[in-house]
């Protein structure tokens, strides 16, 4: 069984992990190695189980800790071509023995989970989401998506759960301090996914068995977890869908977040 955890979440700073039965994958190192270790211990892990550390892309909210992470406790670390040339100082860190490539859109497999990297339109080197499958689960990661794609929609398919973006409420980010030129990047094509998409896009995979959804990468300015699960849930009242239909949470900015399944798993065990 795959089991999810958001450890941090947000414009501030990302690490989300990932376990089967045989591997524990950590998806971006964007805060310190000091809260990596620590969220670690919160879901009952260790960094010392981390079998590889996978790069969505090279922004510093993703990677701020990477080259010291790996470095310390010996982690191999996938990302592709562009992304590494994109994060020399990261890379700089990293013993050449644990510097892995994968080749975007194509299928790679660590232990007993097989990964597919899809590309996301983000103003990144060669940004991508990813699917993990293993024991006929399918559990999918997309963030930091400036528009949706047929070619996301469709790698998202038919999975049982999906850590999806929802940066911005658009009103909230109209008014917020923001310069003009950031406002206009984090709208436009290659920037950030607002509410009222990420709940479209739920809405367009309700029907290809998907079970739960966290929210995450929230704006810490131009966003609030309940606005963002309002906004979400109004869309998906608005194609027809009841609240009961989807498990909808929202990943913290600063601490970790549980599936429900997860949750169970570690009370009873």
């Amino acid at each position: 069984m795959l089991k999810f955890f958001s450890l941090y979440s947000g414009s501030t700073g990302n690490s989300l992990l990932l376990q089967s039965e045989n591997c524990n994958l950590l998806i971006d190192s964007g805060v310190s190695a000091k809260k990596i270790v620590d969220g670690l211990e919160q879901v009952g892990s260790s960094v010392s189980n981390i079998d590889a550390i996978l790069v969505t892309h090279e922004h510093s909210d993703h990677v701020q800790s990477l080259g010291t992470i790996s470095k310390k406790y010996n982690i191999p670390v996938y990302a592709n071509r562009k992304t590494w040339d994109a994060m020399k100082s990261q890379k700089d860190k990293i013993d050449d023995c644990n510097i892995k490539y994968f080749a975007t859109n194509e299928d790679f497999e660590i232990n007993d989970i097989l990964i597919h990297s899809f590309s996301i339109p983000h103003d990144a080197a060669d940004p991508c989401g990813f699917n993990f499958t293993a024991e006929k689960e399918k559990f999918s990661v997309a963030t930091d998506i400036g528009h949706m794609t047929t070619n996301i929609i469709d790698c998202l398919e038919n999975s049982k759960f999906l850590m999806l973006e929802a940066n911005y409420e658009p009103e909230v980010l109209k008014c917020s301090r923001y310069p003009y030129l950031l406002k206009t990047r984090i709208a436009g094509p290659n920037g950030h996914l607002s509410n009222q998409l990420a709940g479209k896009t739920i809405a367009r995979l309700m029907n290809s068995g998907l079970e739960e959804v966290m929210l995450g990468h929230l704006s810490k300015e131009n966003n609030f977890p309940e606005l963002a699960h309002k906004s979400v849930l109004e869309e998906l009242h608005f194609a027809g869908f009841n609240d009961s239909d989807i498990k909808l949470k929202v990943a913290s900015r600063n601490e970790p977040t549980f599936l429900e399944e997860t949750e169970k798993f570690y009370a009873f065990h």
